[in-house]
């Protein structure tokens, strides 16, 4: 069979550019060079697309200097019509083709990549990509918007209020009211950001204004919810070929020790104070309900490729805390785990990947 020409397609202009970059470190230590030919594009924070290179190590995560995208001159040239897929690159010998490309991997984390952005852009370029779409990458992104579709859909979510920076500075009282309302502990978060950054939890309602400060720093809407008492947990969602039916993971659990939650620094650098267990501890039913209930999740927002969910099991049931639609595959991070243990090992669940992707755009869908 012909090789795939695959563009991998990271960093990006959010706060979430290192971890998009240590996934790519992962994806590409694991696509077989003798069945695909890779290209990597790497997008710098100020958004220029640069031509990067095909070497793992490169991207390794490191808590003492992050994995970036750094500007090296070159410039990476999308299709000039949809009636082609040829990329080009110009760097200092001048322009030349990178070839015809079969698909695009967008492992892009947060605003201006998960949310609906770069989707558009290849949907109006005619290249099919790995992932949600522009409606349900733009749905999964926005915390808010993701909640209001799962009420719709008869699924569980935690209470919550939603503030803007401009409610916050005309009528702090709205704050303090939601935490009067919602109770204590409670968690303030972005409503358009990933991997827990600017998410605080509030004790004391004097904590309030900090906490909303360091959330407005990464987004002009914020979420107050419910901190909620229970088992915090995750499954991993595959789509299925055409025709074929949306597949989850056996569940992992998040085990918080000695955090207050599953921060960032926990769930990408390896702190102390949290421990992921995978497969977790559930009861025939228990596994069944939550699998079914992510499957509708991903199914509500209109998801393609992937998605992982998360949930907290509290006394009453299952509760969907959020939808991640390209969550991170670095070595530490539950996605590949969930499918590790469901009988995927890594370069096996990006080859299903690419080859789904590859199904539904032959299909058309």
């Amino acid at each position: 069979m012909d090789k795939l020409t695959v563009v991998l397609l990271f960093g990006g202009r959010s706060s979430e550019h290192s971890i998009s970059c240590a996934t790519a470190g992962g994806v590409l230590a694991a696509l077989d060079p003798e069945c695909y030919t890779v290209i990597p594009v790497g997008i710098t924070r100020d958004g220029a697309y640069v031509l990067e290179d095909n070497d793992p190590a490169k991207f390794a995560l490191n808590a003492q200097a992050l994995p970036v995208v750094a500007d090296n001159g070159t410039r990476v040239r999308w299709p000039q019509s949809a009636s082609s897929r040829e990329l080009t690159v110009v760097d200092a010998f001048g322009e030349r083709s990178l070839g015809s490309v079969d698909l695009i991997f967008p492992i892009l984390h947060g605003p201006f990549g998960e949310d609906g952005t770069i989707q558009g852009m290849l949907d109006l370029l005619g290249l099919p990509y790995i992932g949600s779409g522009v409606l349900a990458s733009a749905l999964g992104m926005d915390k808010h918007f993701a909640k209001t579709v799962f009420q719709q859909a008869a699924l569980p979510v935690a209470p919550w209020r939603t503030l803007t920076a401009d409610d916050w500075a005309r009528d702090p009282g709205m704050g303090y009211a939601a935490l009067e309302q919602l109770g204590l502990p409670a968690f303030v978060k972005p409503a358009r950001a990933g991997s827990s950054v600017g998410v605080s939890r509030v004790a004391t309602p004097d904590q309030l204004a900090e906490a909303m400060a360091v959330s407005l720093a990464e987004d002009n809407k914020v979420l107050i919810e419910s901190g909620l008492v229970g088992r915090e947990l995750e499954i991993a969602v595959l789509q299925g070929r055409p025709g074929e039916p949306t597949r989850a993971s056996l569940a992992g659990e998040v085990v918080v020790t000695g955090r207050d939650f599953y921060d960032f620094a926990a769930k990408y650098l390896d702190a102390p104070g949290v421990e992921l267990v995978c497969p977790a501890p559930l009861s025939a039913a228990e596994l069944a309900e939550v699998q079914r209930l992510a499957i509708a999740a991903f199914e509500a927002i209109g998801g393609a490729g992937l998605a992982r969910v998360d949930f907290f099991l509290t006394a009453t049931g299952w509760v969907i805390n959020e939808i991640n639609t390209m969550p991170g595959f670095t070595s530490i991070s539950m996605f590949p785990t969930c499918w590790l243990a469901s009988g995927y090992t890594y370069p096996e669940l990006i080859d299903e990947l690419i080859s789904v992707a590859i199904a539904h755009a032959r299909h058309g869908s």
